[in-house]
């Protein structure tokens, strides 16, 4: 059997391969754990608990504390536009498992089908979110409700059973949510988080994600009553989460 001659070039060359291929190794694992990173959700089983905690109690009493008010907004809300007062919907949450959400009513019946006509009126160019000012489909007392969030207070109820938290990844429907990463709800979703106290009309969806994976990161008690905080000044200020 004649045995192959190995020349200084090919062992040079062979060498090299191996460097590469290490090389190619190497940047593969450093990728594969920054994305891993990202995404990671650090247990805190403590925090957990204490968060759900918070959220019963402090979603009970929003609700019972303010039953009254939200009779009178029921009662304006079908003064004005007659027909059910709350606007239910299909929202994907934690491990991309769908629940109702619940909210005031503030648009018109009837106009589902208007959306699509609006569709080059959208001020936000993510082609995720659709948002327009001076939007057709609500009501007079539509934008009241929406200029401060209180047509996001029926989402106690959610906040209470469990289906949503205080703070979180929002929730989309599931045609959005199918083209955004499903790692931004390895957490349960909330009324509001960094984003949403944020301007994000114009900010790309992918810094908006970001934002999600940084709140999955940074999660806790100083975390959440930062942005807690911060969503209540933002709602005097008069700018819809």
């Amino acid at each position: 059997m004649v045995m192959p001659v190995l020349t200084d070039e090919s062992s040079a060359a062979i060498n090299n391969g191996d460097v590469a291929l290490k090389e190619k190794a190497v940047e593969a694992k450093t990728e594969q754990a920054v994305k891993t990173d990202v995404v990671v959700v650090p247990n805190k089983p403590v925090f957990d608990f204490f968060k759900r905690v918070f959220d019963i109690l402090a979603s009970f009493l929003v609700l019972t504390v303010g039953f009254p008010v939200y009779l009178i907004i029921v009662l304006a809300i079908i003064i004005d536009d007659f027909g059910n007062p709350f606007f239910v919907q299909e929202r994907i949450g934690k491990d991309l498992k769908p629940f109702k959400m619940i909210k005031f009513r503030t648009m018109r019946h009837n106009t589902d089908g208007l959306k699509d006509e609006l569709l080059d009126q959208n001020q936000c160019e993510d082609g995720v979110h659709f948002k327009i000012d001076s939007d057709p489909r609500i009501t007079r007392v539509g934008k009241l409700l929406r200029k401060t969030s209180i047509d996001e207070f029926p989402q106690m109820v959610n906040v209470f059973l469990g289906n949503m938290s205080f703070v979180g990844p929002r929730p989309f429907i599931r045609k959005e949510q199918e083209m955004l990463p499903s790692e931004r709800l390895l957490i349960k979703p909330g009324l509001s988080c960094y984003w949403q106290i944020a301007d994000t009309t114009k900010m790309p969806a992918d810094e908006q994600m970001e934002l999600d994976y940084r709140y999955i990161r940074e999660r806790s008690v100083k975390t959440d009553i930062k942005i807690i905080w911060l969503t209540v000044l933002v709602i005097f200020r008069g700018k819809n989460c």
